[in-house]
């Protein structure tokens, strides 16, 4: 036979309270004394009990769980920003729920309507490149949702990210700075990623600026893949000296690994032959020979904001709709002077 189910009122026996002062203590702790709120979580934790959260939702019209649609799991960026938002999203007592879109904004929006039916409070969505559809259904059900990895304080969306073609142009900068003048990059695949389009555009304008441009020959979009990264630097870098760049922009971290790679399978020597930058500075990054130069954001800071306004939003405090994080530049071996 199935055993009895823990309830609320043998918490209360347990703990010589009234059922009314546990409600309370469960749903509004604040509203309880710490002494009764301590005696009240000993009894349910020596029971066994687990608040039903059906009927708490019900009761407070809340269901204390946030959705995350993130473009893929594969990707070290991704992982470490949901692992930082799930622990602060724990200490609020919400439950996150995650989905991956693949970067379609059609699977984005499917994602995130199913999220909706199954009763989130919040939403957290990556980059600010969204169907109209997901944006009239956010509207119409009064969902708040923040975009995480960019920063748009010109648009009505909350959100909590890097000024990305900033940051690019500053990683740019870095190598006019060191003398190079044949610039290229091997950039994130841009349609339907805001993120890498802008840091394109950041390139770009540094060139610019310096009286430069990015070759089409030496522009090249490639998925955040080792393999993929590699083919990119063999159509880069010729066996000419003259024909190839001697600095590249990589759209991340992952993808300067794949060009690392390869410029060592062809005997290139970084950073005296070939400059190499990359963006995000993962953990692997410091540890490599040559040590890669980058950009670095703050993943933990930024999913952690993200949930700090949605779970502020909700409970109608005060919450920051745009916030910028700073991307700083890291110097590492594997940048250095233009050769020659």
């Amino acid at each position: 036979m199935k055993p009895k189910a823990i309830g609320i009122r043998d918490v209360a026996l347990r703990a010589g309270v009234s059922i009314a002062t546990v409600s309370r203590a469960l749903n509004n702790p604040a509203a309880v004394r710490a002494e009764l709120r301590a005696r009240i979580d000993a009894a349910a934790q020596d029971l066994g009990y687990i608040p039903d959260a059906a009927a708490r939702a019900l009761s407070s019209r809340r269901t204390h769980t946030i959705g995350a649609v993130i473009p893929t799991v594969d990707n070290a960026m991704f992982a470490r920003g949901v692992e930082a938002l799930q622990r602060y999203l724990s200490l609020q007592d919400y439950l996150l729920l995650l989905a991956t879109s693949g970067y379609d904004p059609e699977v984005e929006q499917r994602q995130a309507q199913n999220m909706i039916s199954r009763g989130v409070d919040g939403l957290i969505l990556r980059g600010d490149v969204h169907t109209e559809g997901l944006r009239k259904l956010l509207a119409t059900q009064r969902i708040p949702f923040v975009n995480v990895g960019v920063y748009h304080p010109d648009r009505p969306s909350a959100c909590v990210g890097a000024d990305n073609e900033a940051a690019a142009y500053r990683a740019c900068r870095h190598l006019l700075g060191l003398g190079h003048r044949r610039i290229g990059m091997v950039a994130a695949l841009a349609r339907h990623n805001d993120r890498a389009s802008a840091r394109v555009l950041g390139v770009r304008r540094a060139l610019a600026e310096a009286g430069l441009e990015l070759p089409a020959r030496w522009l090249v979009e490639v998925p955040y893949h080792l393999d993929d990264a590699r083919q990119a630097a063999r159509a880069l870098l010729p066996a000419a000296a003259a024909g190839r760049p001697t600095a590249l922009v990589c759209g991340n971290d992952v993808i300067a690994y794949g060009v690392l790679l390869e410029a060592e399978r062809r005997g290139l020597r970084v950073p005296q032959d070939l400059s190499v930058m990359g963006f995000d500075d993962l953990e692997w990054s410091r540890h490599l020979r040559p040590s890669l130069t980058t950009m670095h954001l703050p993943t933990d800071e930024v999913w952690t904001r993200a949930g700090e306004y949605l779970v502020n939003t909700l409970a109608g405090l005060p919450a920051t709709r745009h916030y910028e994080v700073e991307a700083s530049l890291v110097v590492r071996e594997s940048t250095g002077p233009a050769p020659g």
